[in-house]
C-alpha cells in the first residue's frame, strides 16, 4: 500500500503502478521538443531536492521529472537489496510505466552519480546528456580516506534511521528538514518527508549499499566522450581538493564538457533558491541552449 493511502499528507505529482507497488513521480513543464530532464535525488533525498530546479526548468521552456525511489517519501518499498542495479530496475519500470520514453538530460545530485552513471550505461540510447551536481563517482571510493568515510556514514546513517524510528525524526525535522532552502509547498514537504521514520530507513539502506553501487556502476563502463557532460559543484575553485578533481573528471573526459564552482554554494543548498540556476545554466549547457 503507498504511503500516501497510509494516511500521509497527499503528496505533489502522481502515483505510478509499477505492479503491486506505487512510485511518487512529480512531472513539470509542458512538452517539447527538447530532451527531458530526469532528475535523481541524492542519499536521504526525494522529489521535494527538486521543485525549485524544476520550476525554473519549466520557465526557461524545459519540461523535467522528479520522483522518490522505492521507500523513500510517498513510494512504497522495494525489493531488496537497495543496491545500484535495483534502484535503476525501479526507475526503468517507472519510466516505462508512466510512458517516459527519452531522450534524457539525466541530473544527478550527491551519491545519485551512482545511479545516474549505471542507468545511462544501461539505457546509452536514451541519454542526451548529463549534470552532475556535486555527485559522487564510481572511482571515488577507490581512494582509501573516501572509502572509510563512506563506511563512517553509512554506520551514522544507520544509527540515525533507529532515532528516527523512535521518534527523534520529527522534531529534527522541524528545525532542520529543509537545508536545501526550498520554497512554498516543497519546502513544508521536504520537512514532512524528513519526519517519516520509514524514509529514514529506506535511506540508510541505499547509503549501506554505496560500495555495491559504485562497484556496479564502474563495471557498466565510462561514460561516452561524445555524451555532453556538465559538473556543478560547491565552492570555490581554488579551493578544490582531490575529491572535487575526481568529481569533475567526466567533464574532462567529455568533447563537451564544462565544469563549474559555485562560490558560497554548500553541497545542499546548491539545489534551493539562490544556486538553482547554476543547474539550469548546466542543463542549457547540454542542450547547448543559449
Amino acid at each position: 500500500m503507498a504511503q500516501a493511502a497510509r494516511g500521509f499528507h497527499p503528496p505533489r505529482g502522481e502515483m505510478i503502478d509499477l505492479g503491486g507497488r506505487r512510485m511518487r513521480l512529480v512531472r513539470e513543464g509542458a512538452a517539447s521538443s527538447q530532451p527531458t530532464v530526469l532528475c535523481e535525488a541524492g542519499s536521504f533525498g526525494s522529489a521535494s531536492d527538486w521543485a525549485v530546479v524544476q520550476e525554473m526548468l519549466a520557465a526557461d521552456g524545459l519540461r523535467s521529472l522528479a520522483y522518490d525511489r522505492a521507500g523513500l517519501g510517498y513510494s512504497d518499498p522495494g525489493p531488496a537489496p537497495r543496491d545500484g542495479r535495483a534502484i535503476v530496475e525501479d526507475l526503468e519500470r517507472l519510466l516505462e510505466r508512466a510512458g517516459e520514453p527519452g531522450p534524457f538530460v539525466l541530473v544527478g545530485h550527491s551519491m545519485a552519480g551512482l545511479w545516474v552513471r549505471l542507468y545511462a550505461m544501461r539505457n546509452p540510447d536514451k541519454v542526451a546528456g548529463l549534470v552532475l551536481v556535486d555527485a559522487a563517482t564510481a572511482e571515488t571510493i577507490e581512494a582509501p580516506m573516501i572509502r572509510h568515510a563512506v563506511e563512517h556514514y553509512a554506520r551514522a546513517s544507520l544509527w540515525w534511521s533507529r532515532g528516527a524510528g523512535l521518534g527523534l525524526a520529527r522534531p529534527v525535522a522541524a528545525l532542520y528538514g529543509d537545508n536545501m532552502e526550498l520554497a512554498g509547498a516543497a519546502a513544508a514537504e521536504k520537512r514532512r518527508i524528513f519526519g517519516m521514520p520509514h524514509h529514514h530507513r529506506a535511506a540508510a539502506d541505499e547509503v549501506a549499499h554505496w560500495g555495491e553501487a559504485s562497484e556496479q556502476a564502474r563495471a557498466a563502463g565510462a561514460y561516452r566522450a561524445e555524451w555532453p557532460v556538465a559538473v556543478i559543484t560547491a565552492g570555490v575553485a581554488a579551493r578544490m581538493n582531490g575529491l572535487k578533481q575526481v568529481q569533475s573528471e567526466p567533464a574532462h573526459a567529455s568533447l563537451r564538457g564544462h565544469v563549474e564552482h559555485v562560490a558560497g554554494a554548500n553541497h545542499a543548498n546548491l539545489l534551493g533558491r539562490r544556486f538553482a540556476d547554476r543547474i539550469v545554466a548546466g542543463v542549457r549547457h547540454v542542450l547547448a541552449i543559449g
